[in-house]
């Protein structure tokens, strides 16, 4: 078979949904490119970009050979056309790698050879920049090949380099922030805190309520009583979204304010603290514009900052990593924090999850404990001493859930265990608990929840329509205000997850179901796509409007009398509006999946699993979910064995960067920084 004769069956396979238009247009643009470009090549240039478009940032082409039916995300019927197309190809990988490496459209990324010389040689053969990279088996689109080196080689660089720290005086601090614990334990916060002093990047990850933004908050007042200058130290918050970006910097805000009075002193902290801006984006931080995906701050426009702290790590994907590693100027203090156990982000890469690793081993080095002795007073775990990668050496997880203390951590360590067993105990441990299991074969079941809650978590979205009837009389803007702050404090009280975003069990249907129930029930007046109570969330960035992809908001009346609908979202403690006629990116948000709601929390949280079986159904989606809630846990499954197989399931993302995060086993903190290969 040829490449011009394959190419009629990926667009049959495109017109049948079983992978996307843009994957076989681009073996079609392949093609184009190299007319007699082989079979074997032309299809791998379309299921690289169909597992892209699933979250993987290169296609493993042992693994297609091992398993074509495992390729993520094809439906039944396109695992037995791809097992019929693959019997008609070779078989062997040595025969498929002869042919990507023949290409003019594949560049070598051998071992041995210097990553600008592979990539040039490769646009020297095709005319240009080449489409497709191969790295020992993995075979990459170009940008996500130079993503991953741009990750590693800028965490080269900080981490080839250790910063100089007054022990004395950083224990000094250290003691003051972090009482020793009763009864006696390794303050793992602590710890964090010091190794942070030494380096330019640190990790910092543990599940919900584990202290990772406590950390970071003592973490900045720790670096304002270290700096000379503290007046002058220019730190950066920011979260993949709007939402966690405001929970961000409330629970920094708290965290600094709740410090006792007097800790600080002489250290104007209060004063310090006020100058921290609000927290952004990452895209607003990275100076994101409309219509292109250039950033207005990169290696050549550095950020004007000295410290950035990250939250909801997790939820950083591949690209926007590098694009903040890359942007970091070379002194900066970069601090990332996250759940290593959630959903990855939705775009490709589980940047967090390869980072963090060796998190729960520790694998801490002699150096290190030797350091963490001297700064924190504390001795490192025996189990903990493995000597890993340098990344290792800055890396810490949180251990302790200060929020999770009752059945909602039990449930969540289940999950993250594995442990269906544990796991459907407690949810069937009484109707009115706070965990709930609800097996139901329709769609109806989950409608009801939202509208009227359950035993032991009354109320569903009727919470915030009754606090939208309260609406003050007048034009008063303060009590306006006021209200819409608890309009919005009550839509958050209740939320229902999806797993998927279509069908009946997802995220469009079960909006469209609540949403009519609600209207017939009287609680809302909907007349055309935009309505007051109509709750919005924002699926494009749109820096101009100021708005970002995983806002949420509510739609309502101005003030103003006989004004036009705006939505109005939350912006730390106070407001931001945007007319509705001008927010054509959004979409209702009564249901939203799981990905989605990352960052956020809410009293009782629906988490809904559909009746068909799915990859996407697996245990880091189900553990998200069960974090979500803060009070009180619903789990709605359309049959049966769904826990059951969701748990057995684990989240897989292709990429090298583990592979490449292997080449920085030899240094360490305080060794010679070895130069970066060129990206």
């Amino acid at each position: 078979m040829t490449g011009h004769e394959l190419l009629p069956r990926l667009r049959t396979w495109a017109e049948a949904g079983w992978i996307r238009r843009l994957d076989a247009a681009f073996a079609r643009f392949v093609l184009e490119l190299c007319p007699d470009a082989a079979a074997p090549v032309v299809l791998a240039a379309a299921l690289v970009a169909h597992v892209e478009g699933q979250g993987h940032s290169c296609l493993r082409v042992d693994d297609l050979l091992r398993d074509p039916a495992g390729l993520p995300g094809l439906s039944p019927a396109a695992q037995g056309a791809l097992c019929a197309l693959m019997a008609a190809l070779p078989a062997r990988p040595a025969d498929w790698l002869l042919a990507l490496q023949g290409s003019p459209m594949v560049a070598h990324d051998e071992p041995g050879v210097e990553r600008a010389d592979a990539a040039g040689a490769g646009g020297a053969r095709a005319g240009g920049a080449t489409p497709l990279v191969l790295s020992g088996p993995r075979l990459y689109l170009r940008r996500y090949w130079r993503h991953e080196l741009a990750v590693v080689a800028c965490l080269q660089q900080r981490l080839g380099t250790e910063r100089a720290v007054d022990l004395a005086t950083a224990r000094h601090w250290l003691d003051r922030l972090f009482p020793a614990l009763d009864p006696p334990a390794l303050d793992w916060q602590k710890l964090a805190c010091g190794l942070a002093l030494r380096s330019g990047v640190t990790l910092v990850t543990g599940g919900p309520g584990t202290g990772k933004t406590a950390t970071a908050a003592r973490l900045l007042a720790l670096l304002f009583a270290l700096d000379p200058a503290p007046q002058s130290l220019r730190v950066a918050l920011a979260a993949p979204t709007g939402k966690a970006a405001a929970r961000l910097k409330q629970a920094l805000d708290a965290g600094l304010a709740g410090l006792p009075p007097g800790l600080m002193d002489p250290v104007p902290l209060h004063e310090l603290a006020t100058r921290i801006g609000p927290a952004r984006t990452l895209h607003a931080l990275l100076g994101a514009r409309p219509d292109t995906r250039r950033l207005r701050h990169d290696a050549s426009n550095p950020l004007p900052v000295d410290v950035v702290v990250v939250d909801e790590a997790s939820m950083v994907h591949l690209e926007m990593m590098a694009a903040l590693l890359q942007a970091l100027p070379s002194r900066a203090r970069l601090v990332l924090l996250g759940d290593k156990d959630q959903l990855a982000s939705v775009e490709a890469g589980a940047v967090l999850g390869d980072l963090c690793r060796d998190a729960e081993q520790g694998r801490y080095g002699p150096e290190t404990a030797a350091y963490a002795l001297a700064v924190t007073g504390q001795a490192l775990p025996l189990h903990t001493l493995d000597g890993g990668a340098p990344l290792a050496q800055q890396t810490v997880m949180l251990r302790h859930s200060h929020r999770f203390g009752g059945p909602i951590g039990e449930l969540a360590q289940a999950v993250n265990r594995g442990d269906t067993a544990r796991a459907a105990a407690l949810l069937r441990a009484a109707p009115d608990a706070a965990l709930h299991w609800l097996e139901a074969p329709f769609s109806e079941a989950v409608v009801r929840l939202a509208l009227d809650g359950r035993a032991g978590a009354k109320g569903g979205y009727t919470g915030f329509l009754q606090v939208m009837q309260q609406r003050p009389e007048g034009t008063d803007p303060l009590a306006f205000q006021d209200w819409v702050l608890r309009v919005l404090d009550a839509f958050d009280r209740f939320r229902l997850l999806c797993a998927v975003r279509e069908g009946e069990w997802g995220a469009v249907g079960l909006n469209a179901a609540v949403e009519r129930a609600l209207v017939g029930a009287g609680w809302l007046m909907r007349r055309g796509g935009v309505y007051e109570g109509r709750p919005v969330m924002v699926t494009r960035n749109d820096p101009g409007l100021g708005v970002f992809n995983g806002d949420i908001g509510i739609t309502l009346r101005p003030a103003t009398p006989g004004a036009p609908l705006r939505a109005y979202f939350r912006d730390g403690t106070g407001l931001r509006s945007v007319a509705a006629s001008r927010l054509p990116s959004v979409e209702t948000a009564f249901a939203m999946t799981v990905h989605k709601s990352q960052g956020s929390e809410f009293e009782h949280t629906v988490l809904v699993l559909p009746k068909e079986p799915s990859r996407v159904l697996t245990r880091e989606l189900v553990y998200t979910g069960v974090t979500r809630a803060r009070r009180q846990f619903t789990l709605v499954t359309g049959r049966s064995a769904a826990l059951d197989s969701a748990l057995a399931q684990r989240t897989q993302r292709a990429g090298g960067l583990l592979e490449e995060l292997g080449s920085l086993e030899t240094a360490r903190p305080g060794a010679t920084d070895p130069k970066p290969r060129a990206v």
